[in-house]
């Protein structure tokens, strides 16, 4: 049983472990036992009659998602470079995304040769629908790589009517929000494509792993051909009919990057529990935002009616610290056992970096993003959390801040 002070609320310390997730279920690891007794690994390693894990998942998922075709890939960041060079990317070409991300979208553009172009963030901590219109004036892109950084989703209504207006395409990133909606419509259904991670601190964990979904069997073939599928492209069920393949066999490159059958086998009974889990998640969620909303200096972001969210993760902001004050809270949490990720530190960490470590792209100004991820904190929420230790999270938090506030520092008065 895990131990905390009594003897003085100040002094408890959380004793839990921000990285360690839930077991694979039991079926899941009975059937990867079985998976590896058979040898067959190899998603295109089957016997006569038999289906393989990965192509069973891949037909799951596309019903899940509501999806015509599905293709499972070896990484989330590989599925949005092969969405990315299926739909037609061209070198230098331009792409809008997020400026407040994780580094695999920006580089996933840069990967396949487009050139990201950077759009600024609100302080709900999705797009910026002005600045992205005026970045499709500017900018020329025909496509947004749209990242739900975070598991927040932007009024897809609206920026769905916008992209409409212009001609710009979408494909979402859902990394992080696999089981997630808007207005009641599944995240990843509203553009011409959706990329999904399965990496251990996604919805569904198989250590890495990714998935692609479409309703455009050209793009589909395309990815099938691309992911490594060599010839074998009829051994996908969640597919396009053969004839897609004609002509595409011939004209798109082997960039290896397929699923194998032991991550889909321990995948499979995860995404029949995903549902329930999301409810779990969102109870710890819902447990932090109530404790951390009435701390005097916290903002968190305004979750709007039309989302249903997968609380995994929680995000707020310290709009009145200084930076030397914010890096005091994260110190003094830490020493009590808490982790918290800070986008605004000076160099990445772990993770966590900001748009100007990203050397590889041009360099952006981007002022509103500056801004907001100078005071943005970010903090994990496994599964493995009671919720008495989000309460406990949360009070170690507050003293913390408490502790560290303006009024409290030496120089105070």
């Amino acid at each position: 049983m895990r131990k905390t002070n009594t003897l003085s609320q100040d002094r408890e310390r959380f004793n839990g472990n921000f990285t360690q997730q839930e077991p694979i279920p039991d079926a899941g690891i009975q059937r990867a036992v079985e998976v590896l007794q058979s040898g067959r690994l190899h998603r295109y390693n089957v016997v006569e009659g038999e289906k393989s894990d990965t192509a069973l998942l891949e037909t799951e998922f596309a019903e899940y998602q509501g999806a015509r075709f599905c293709l499972a890939c070896a990484s989330g960041g590989y599925a949005m470079q092969v969405a990315l060079s299926s739909f037609g990317l061209e070198y230098g070409e331009p792409v809008l995304t997020n400026a407040f991300t994780l580094s695999p979208v920006p580089g996933a553009v840069h990967n396949v040769g487009g050139k990201p172009v950077l759009v600024e963030t609100t302080e709900q901590l999705v797009i910026d629908l002005v600045d992205l219109e005026r970045k499709i004036e500017s900018s020329g892109s025909r496509v947004l790589l749209l990242s739900h950084m975070r598991g927040h989703i932007a009024d897809m209504d609206h920026l769905c009517d916008l992209l409409d207006q212009k001609g710009v395409s979408l494909i979402e990133d859902c990394a992080h929000t696999m089981g997630a909606s808007w207005s009641g419509r599944l995240s990843g259904s509203f553009g011409v494509a959706a990329c999904f991670s399965s990496q251990t601190y996604k919805h569904i964990n198989s250590g890495e792993g990714g998935f692609v979904t479409t309703d455009d069997p050209d793009l589909m073939a395309r990815a099938i051909i691309r992911s490594g599928s060599y010839m074998l492209y009829e051994h996908h069920d969640a597919a396009p009919e053969p004839a897609a393949f004609s002509d595409i066999r011939f004209d798109n490159p082997n960039c290896s990057g397929r699923m194998d059958n032991l991550r889909a086998a321990i995948l499979r009974p995860q995404l029949k529990i995903l549902g329930g889990n999301r409810e779990r998640w969102n109870e710890r969620y819902h447990t932090l935002e109530q404790a951390l909303g009435v701390i005097k200096g916290v903002t968190l972001p305004i979750r709007p009616k039309a989302e249903v969210y997968v609380g995994s993760s929680i995000q707020f902001l310290l709009k009145e610290m200084t930076a030397e004050q914010i890096q005091m809270v994260i110190s003094t949490c830490r020493e009590r056992g808490v982790e918290l990720k800070w986008f605004g530190a000076s160099e990445p960490a772990g993770y966590t970096s900001s748009h100007d470590s990203w050397r590889y792209i041009d360099n952006q100004s981007l002022p509103a993003t500056d801004r907001i991820l100078s005071k943005l904190l970010d903090m994990r929420i496994p599964l493995t959390f009671s919720l008495e230790d989000c309460r406990l999270i949360s009070r170690i938090i507050d003293q913390c801040i408490t502790a560290s506030a303006p009024e409290n520092s030496p120089d105070a008065g």
